[in-house]
């Protein structure tokens, strides 16, 4: 198989319809954590679909996140928020939780997974100070 004939995680789990029900899922974890919920605005239409476009942009769909906002800079987008490990964990929790709902077959769960976790540790901004 050459490069150009090489299927995008977006393709195979079937395109945009697969990250508009991940993100659902997701949005449906933080309305319901305390933790998260108040660094949402009360709206979650415009979050909802900035997170769709992005990762359906991410795994290969088409750029319409970056044509709509621009490059993604993930830590500049979000550095207004103070993100301790709390923060990341809660984050991650809700987001596995929708990954595991939307079953996705296990090679894409890893990528996934691994992404996720990968991105949840880069947005954290705030170090706790240890015990003293």
């Amino acid at each position: 198989m050459t490069d150009e004939q090489q299927v995008t995680l977006f393709e195979a789990v079937g395109g945009r319809p697969f990250f508009d029900d991940l993100v659902d899922r997701f949005y449906a974890g933080v309305e319901a954590d305390e933790r998260l919920r108040p660094l949402y605005p009360d709206d979650l239409t415009e979050s909802r679909l900035d997170l769709a476009e992005f990762l359906s942009q991410y795994w290969g769909g088409p750029p319409i996140y970056s044509d709509r906002k621009g490059h993604p800079r993930l830590r500049m987008r979000h550095g207004g928020f103070a993100i301790g490990e709390a923060e990341k964990t809660a984050w991650l929790t809700a987001m596995l939780a929708a990954v595991d709902a939307v079953t996705p077959p296990g090679d894409i769960r890893r990528a996934l997974v691994d992404y996720f976790e990968m991105a949840a540790t880069h947005m954290i901004n705030v170090r706790e100070s240890p015990p003293s």
